[in-house]
């Protein structure tokens, strides 16, 4: 039986090249993750343990900024890696059976440094993982890398094709689904409760579309200063983190 939920088959993904110590030294240390080669200065490359399979170039700061976008902060350090293996929405909601762990859902949140961050505090807060949609979310790339921190390598992220049955499989393995939106009546702490939290998130703008809001089970605010109008994304999934993993 085809499990529900999942990234459908496409053709192979472009290697990424990540940048910056952080996310390199992850990509190293993830073995799940099959890096395909390194750039660097003999400085950053002499202090690293590269197992010797992996192809290196040493290379001036100049040449690296060639192999990064802008003004990229690569940290002496550029690796090319293949993308992550696919994951199924069931196999992750089965890896947190029997525990609390919340579970983060991106509706078409596009800002790479947005996922990135997003990652960064779903490890912090010992999240499940995070869900996005397949088509309206960044591929895997230096940026979010960067700003993920080492994170996309220890945060299970799924792609899914259809985020309404997404939240209704997630319904289904027990998860309360809370949509944060502005507009809601009650503050997370209101509605939270005890049990398995699913937390529905929007892009900045535009905030969740109607019909992800009604595949929530509630929804909720932050009890932010009527001097701020809103949070940005990321920073507002860190304080929802927090909230969650504070009640107990």
């Amino acid at each position: 039986m085809a499990k529900r939920g999942h990234r459908p088959s496409q053709a192979p993904a472009s290697r990424p090249r990540f940048y910056g110590r952080h996310a390199v030294l992850a990509a190293l240390a993830n073995p799940e993750r099959n890096v395909r080669k390194l750039w660097g200065t003999r400085e950053a490359l002499g202090a690293l343990d590269i197992p010797p399979v992996i192809p290196i170039t040493y290379a001036d700061v100049a040449d690296l900024a060639r192999l990064v976008p802008g003004d990229a902060p690569h940290q002496g350090i550029v690796a090319e890696v293949d993308p992550l293996e696919e994951i199924w929405l069931g196999d992750l909601l089965d890896q947190g059976a029997g525990d609390r762990r919340p579970l983060v859902v991106l509706d078409q949140v596009t800002d790479p440094h947005n996922v990135g961050a997003i990652l960064r505090s779903a490890a912090a807060f010992d999240a499940l993982g995070i869900i996005t949609q397949d088509r309206h979310a960044p591929p895997e790339s230096g940026t979010v890398a960067r700003a993920a921190s080492g994170a996309l390598e220890n945060v299970p992220w799924v792609r899914v094709v259809n985020l309404a049955r997404a939240l209704d499989e997630i319904a289904e393995a027990g998860f309360w689904r809370i949509g944060m939106t502005g507009h809601a009546k009650g503050t997370l702490a209101q509605v939270m409760g005890e049990g398995r939290i699913a937390l529905v998130m929007g892009a900045e703008g535009e905030g969740m579309r109607q019909n992800t809001e009604s595949h929530c089970d509630e929804l909720a605010r932050l009890p932010i200063s009527p001097k701020v109008e809103s949070l940005n994304v990321s920073n507002a999934a860190a304080v929802a983190l927090y909230a969650i993993t504070a009640r107990g």
